[in-house]
């Protein structure tokens, strides 16, 4: 019996989600400096919001203001963390079970204005050649700056059937408008077929709550088809944003017989749970390759880390997103919830991928047509956003590469790559190594 989804009674736990409540304490430890400043920082505040409310030009709406009061906090800290009004927390559950109306596109705060982290297969964004690293400075003529993360994806959601215009900066060049038509996206997170007669392909393009059910009946369908002939299995996680905790660790349980699949862990010591795989490969051991590409984010990076540490698949492809931390979503009651970072995650063998990313054992770089030459479609990944929190084994940092993935199956090498490994013909990077500079020559 493999793993199942989880929601805990706490709240979700997003990626992941973590599995343990948050306790609150009041100041315990503190110096008794530490507390003065605070409460003298407290006063402050209470000063700047009776100005405000006493002698602003305009009546100003107090709670609008106390929410972008709260959600600065929480952005304050890192890139994950914000507030989350009633209907925003109402939407983000309806985004978890797999079904939300919109334009089916990841996104995240980037100096003041909306980076797009990767469009889902199949929706109007994808449709339209959304990009990975897009810039979206304008919806339906606005500015997006001034506005919060979730604002920004309010004004994007909206009734089915009806237009939207966004304002795109791609790699630095003149701005352009893409006019989509709004649609109620479901996300399948999961796709599959044969390749041949003899590999199994999957694709899970999010980490929703139907990944692991998805995949366990994917496998099933594939073993009938295939008969018993198969030479074993390829995951496509590429340019997948991540989502529930709980669905990487069962998804990665899947291809597991023992072992642990990642450790979470918080800012005290004693703050760590590992979560370890039940008994039952489902593809009794068949060989396993994952592709992953710098769309690859979060769940993806745990899943392509745990079964990379414990040997159990090749990954193909090029650098993951790096996105190590752990949101939990934590409900305030009738107020909506706030999303928290409250842990980072590692894989079996302690590496945290935190702004580095998860590395290809083969890289296979992807080649970019001739209408996307000269274009940036790569995404900088973890380090490249503002505040981001660094990795605690220290050293240099990196994460992201290409998001780019061809939609006609012919012409994706990394795919045909994965095939060749399971047909065991020796795949090699494609990847020229840059040549050694020359030695600088003297005169005399």
């Amino acid at each position: 019996m493999k793993l199942n989804s989880t929601v805990r009674a706490f709240g979700l736990v997003l990626l992941g989600a973590a599995a343990s409540a948050i306790t609150l304490q009041a100041f315990n430890g503190a110096t008794a400096a530490t507390n003065a400043d605070t409460y003298k920082l407290l006063n402050l505040f209470g000063d700047v919001y009776d100005r405000v409310k006493s002698d602003y030009v305009e009546q100003p709406d107090e709670k609008k203001m106390m929410e972008a009061a709260i959600n600065g906090m929480l952005t304050s800290l890192d890139p994950h963390s914000s507030y989350m009004d009633a209907k925003e927390f109402a939407d983000m559950n309806v985004k978890t079970r797999g079904e939300f109306g919109g334009l089916g596109i990841e996104v995240t705060m980037e100096n003041g204005v909306i980076k797009v982290v990767s469009p889902y297969d199949g929706t109007p964004a994808s449709k339209a050649g959304i990009l990975a690293n897009d810039l979206i400075i304008k919806i339906d003529g606005k500015d997006v700056q001034g506005t919060t993360l979730n604002e920004a994806v309010e004004k994007m959601r909206g009734a089915i059937n009806t237009p939207i215009t966004l304002t795109i900066v791609r790699d630095k060049r003149d701005p352009f408008e893409v006019k989509m038509i709004r649609d109620s996206i479901k996300i399948e997170s999961v796709k599959y077929n044969a390749e041949g007669d003899d590999v199994g392909y999957v694709r899970i393009s999010t980490f929703n709550e139907q990944a692991d059910s998805g995949l366990q009946k994917a496998i099933a369908e594939l073993d009938k088809k295939m008969t018993g002939k198969e030479k074993g299995f390829i995951l496509d996680l590429r340019n997948n944003p991540g989502g529930l905790l709980q669905q990487a660790i069962a998804v990665s349980d899947v291809f597991m017989e023992k072992g642990e699949v990642v450790s979470t862990r918080g800012r005290n010591a004693d703050q760590v749970e590992r979560y370890t795989a039940q008994k039952g490969d489902l593809t009794n051991g068949k060989p396993l390759v994952i592709l992953i590409n710098g769309g690859s984010a979060s769940a993806s990076e745990i899943v392509a880390g745990a079964l990379q540490d414990q040997k159990r698949a090749t990954i193909i492809g090029t650098t993951s997103f790096g996105k190590g931390s752990v949101q939990t979503i934590i409900p305030l009651g009738s107020e909506g919830a706030m999303r928290l970072t409250t842990q980072r995650y590692f894989t079996p063998s302690g590496r945290s991928i935190q702004a580095k990313g998860i590395a290809a054992d083969i890289v296979i770089e992807q080649p970019l047509p001739p209408e996307l030459l000269g274009k940036n479609v790569s995404t900088e990944g973890e380090q490249g956003l503002n505040g981001h929190l660094a990795n605690p084994g220290g050293g240099s940092e990196g994460g992201g590469s290409s998001a780019y993935v061809p939609e006609d199956k012919t012409k994706d090498v990394q795919l045909k790559a994965a095939i060749d490994f399971l047909h065991g013909v020796k795949v090699v990077t494609n990847v020229i190594p840059a040549k050694p500079a020359e030695p600088a020559k003297q005169s005399n």
